[in-house]
């Protein structure tokens, strides 16, 4: 379970493209592909799990102008999993790719094994885990090479879809054993028999993480909201690992549920209402990037791409003028000045990459 290069010796990553597209600030978002795969993702991400209903209702028609949205300024790469509305993102992901047209770009999904959706039992609720308005199942874990199979046939039939270009395992931090067992070698085989073509790994805590790219031959991983403004703790190991193998770096969760979108006292913080001095040090961070010309959410999307490893920001988004206004963010680069005055406040360590260094 070694993890040398399939090509033959480690590939590392080049420095990251910049933030600008071709032609004027607040263009297409640009792409860049992964190193270890014959798969290209956009810089910015749309991630569907808020067209599962999470928090607040989304309707059908909505989700799919959120999708169309996105596709055509660029944010090709879209990513779901069973889990966000128990299988209502993927089924309205499906049905949004279905109503593109045919001169709209050729979007990449991923979408997420581990949990498989069944029917509840008698008289069992449903736990919804902040999504809302949800369908009658619940979530089994299934790490099991059979498991694995099964999330993604089911996952299909969902998105009513013949493949997905990029399968992660999903959130395994209680099931370490189960997923260097079962689950991770069922995804390689996926992979191995092209019924995928990239394979990797997507959770919120770097340490489990760093000992799955050490052991396995992963092309990318998911690391959600511990690259951000507001944590860094993914550049402890993860992140330097990743440059060096060659495996790519998905960074989701920039505004951790929030907090860096909207800094504003009921504000969530990885999911729950944020703690004060978290709080504080968005306002701050706020207050910064208003002084220089900008905002703390365009500094929130731009910030993960200052590491070479990271090749995508993952970001939800829930309607179309959301989609807009986070492209015209992500793509209207943050000025150098301001990099410089985070870390001047200590709102920033000083060793921490940003997209002007280099």
């Amino acid at each position: 379970m070694s993890a040398p290069d399939r090509a033959g010796g480690p590939a590392r990553l080049s420095a990251p493209a910049r933030l600008s597209a071709p032609g004027q600030p607040g263009g297409e978002v640009p792409a860049t592909s992964l190193p270890r795969a014959d798969v290209r993702l956009s810089r910015l991400a749309l991630g569907v799990a808020p067209l599962g209903n999470l928090f607040t209702p989304v309707d059908d028609g909505t989700a799919v102008e959120v999708v169309r949205r996105a596709v055509r300024l660029g944010v090709t790469y879209l990513d779901t999993a069973p889990h966000y509305g128990l299988g209502r993102a993927e089924q309205r992901l499906g049905a949004a790719v279905a109503a593109l047209g045919p001169d709209d770009p050729t979007p990449v999904i991923s979408t997420k094994a581990g949990r498989l959706l069944r029917p509840l039992r008698p008289g069992e609720p449903v736990d919804p885990q902040g999504f809302v308005d949800v369908p009658p199942l619940r979530r089994v874990w299934d790490l099991s090479a059979d498991g694995v199979r099964r999330s993604l046939t089911e996952s299909l039939a969902r998105l009513d879809l013949p493949a997905v270009d990029l399968l992660y395992l999903h959130d395994p931090d209680d099931f370490e054993t189960e997923a260097v067992r079962t689950a991770l070698p069922a995804l390689l085989d996926l992979r191995a028999a092209g019924v995928v073509r990239a394979v990797g790994v997507g959770m919120n805590q770097p340490g489990m993480l760093t000992r799955l790219v050490r052991a396995f031959d992963l092309d990318v991983v998911l690391l959600a909201g511990r690259y951000t403004l507001l944590d860094q703790s993914g550049l402890a190991e993860l992140l330097p690992l990743c440059a060096r193998r060659g495996v790519g770096v998905v960074v989701g969760g920039p505004f951790n549920s929030g907090l860096l979108a909207d800094p504003r006292p009921g504000a969530r913080y990885d999911y729950v209402a944020a703690p004060p001095e978290l709080l504080a040090r968005a306002r701050a961070m706020d207050a910064l990037c208003r002084e220089h010309g900008t905002t703390v959410t365009a500094a929130a999307l731009q910030f993960p791409l200052g590491h070479p490893a990271v090749v995508s920001v993952l970001a939800g988004m829930r309607s179309p003028a959301e989609v807009a206004q986070n492209v015209a963010a992500f793509t209207t680069p943050a000025p150098a000045a301001l990099w410089t005055a985070l870390r001047a406040a200590g709102l920033l360590p000083p060793h921490v990459p940003t997209p002007t260094d280099g």
